[in-house]
């Protein structure tokens, strides 16, 4: 089940962005075949049970030191529609297993690499996580109170939607194109790169003059009273996105303001700061529950700040199916939606382990050829 049934995806085993994009393909129904290096590891840690982003995965360690094993990986190649990999710039190709070589054999294939600073630059070779990478690009200065030094966001920006998920969309556009009647191809998903194109909006705001170069100074950084958020009576949270004038007229009835002349000018950010505190003063009257009870639902765009406990049990998250449970572990559910493929229920990340053997049997290894790679440790 799901759009992409029938391809075949071989992803070599990193962190973050690769398994994020490889999650995604799985979701909708792409075979995702997850080469993992043999012998001890953290397969039996609590992270690495619940490893919500390896799910739906069949899993085969191979060791790819020995000239052996990376022969088994390139005939598993070979099958495949396309190839994910996360490592720095020249791995595979010291491996023997760069695209030069798969795509020799595979002319069809794509073969996606997602990396921190990109394939090529002066960065290129450099080690580096999220912070970095939205640092170099203006994204991390953009995130922050007004006076405050930049906030990091977790790793949501880089490593998620500009690296993960842009190689997720890299690999469908690609595919795309071999089914209709092109060649296979390289994607350089770099995260300076994706986590920039997020940006998009910001460098449109940039070039319209309605941009601060001052940290937390934008009106959607928090600088704008009607698009924050406020601690309430109880020491929860809510949040408000009252940009547009029909709704922001909608708050301030519901705030007891609508008659008050501090609120009416909404754009002139003269009256922000003293807007903003008379605002908090107002919400710290009631609690979170209250406030759910009078703005909840209403076009006044209000929201109650959940933590992730939280949101497990909200009426919309729950009839939307936004959030699943998966051998214990809440997680994410599969999205988008679609009306016509739906996806499959995903599995666990422990239901894929333990396939070499039936694996290779389809690529035409002899059981006793299989039983020698067993033993040379080649393969487990």
């Amino acid at each position: 089940m799901g759009a992409l049934d029938g391809l075949r995806i071989v992803e070599f085993l990193g962190i973050g962005p690769g398994p994020f994009a490889g999650m995604m393909l799985a979701d909708h129904g792409a075979e995702v075949i997850r080469v993992v290096r043999p012998g001890p590891s953290r397969d039996l840690s609590l992270f690495e049970q619940h490893d919500v982003l390896g799910r739906s995965r069949t899993v085969v360690h191979v060791d790819l030191k020995i000239a052996e094993g990376r022969a088994v990986v390139r005939d598993l190649c070979r099958t495949a529609d396309g190839v994910i990999e996360g490592f720095r710039p020249g791995v595979m190709e010291r491996l023997g297993l760069g695209p030069e070589v798969l795509l020799t054999d595979t002319p069809r294939l794509v073969y996606g690499r997602v990396t921190g600073w990109g394939q090529e630059g002066p960065l290129a070779q450099a080690a580096g996580h999220d912070i970095n990478y939205i640092a170099l690009n203006g994204v991390l200065h953009s995130i922050g109170r007004d006076g405050c030094k930049p906030v990091p966001p977790l790793n949501y920006v880089a490593d998620f939607g500009g690296g993960g998920m842009l190689l997720a969309f890299g690999m469908v556009t690609a595919l795309l194109h071999v089914a209709r009647g092109g060649g296979g191809q390289v994607i350089d998903a770099a995260m300076v790169d994706g986590a920039s194109l997020l940006a998009g909006m910001a460098w449109q705001m940039k070039a319209a003059d309605m941009w601060s170069e001052e940290t937390g100074r934008t009106t959607l950084s928090g600088a704008a009273p009607f698009y924050d958020s406020y601690a309430c009576a109880d020491g929860k949270h809510i949040a408000i996105g009252s940009i547009e004038p029909a709704f922001y007229a909608l708050l301030r009835q519901a705030l007891g303001v609508a008659d008050d002349p501090l609120f009416d000018a909404q754009m002139d950010r003269t009256t922000w700061v003293e807007a903003s505190g008379r605002i908090a003063a107002l919400f710290a009257t009631k609690t979170r529950s209250e406030w759910c009870a009078i703005m909840e639902g209403t076009d006044i765009c209000f929201a109650p700040v959940l933590s992730f406990d939280e949101a497990v049990d909200h009426p919309h998250i729950r009839a939307r199916g936004t959030l699943m449970e998966i051998d214990g572990c809440i997680q994410p559910t599969p999205a988008p939606r679609f009306s016509a493929t739906p996806h499959a229920a995903p599995r666990g990340v422990e239901a894929g382990h333990g396939n070499a053997r039936a694996l290779l049997a389809t690529l035409g290894y002899e059981p006793e050829q299989v039983a020698a790679l067993e033993k040379a440790g080649v393969i487990a």
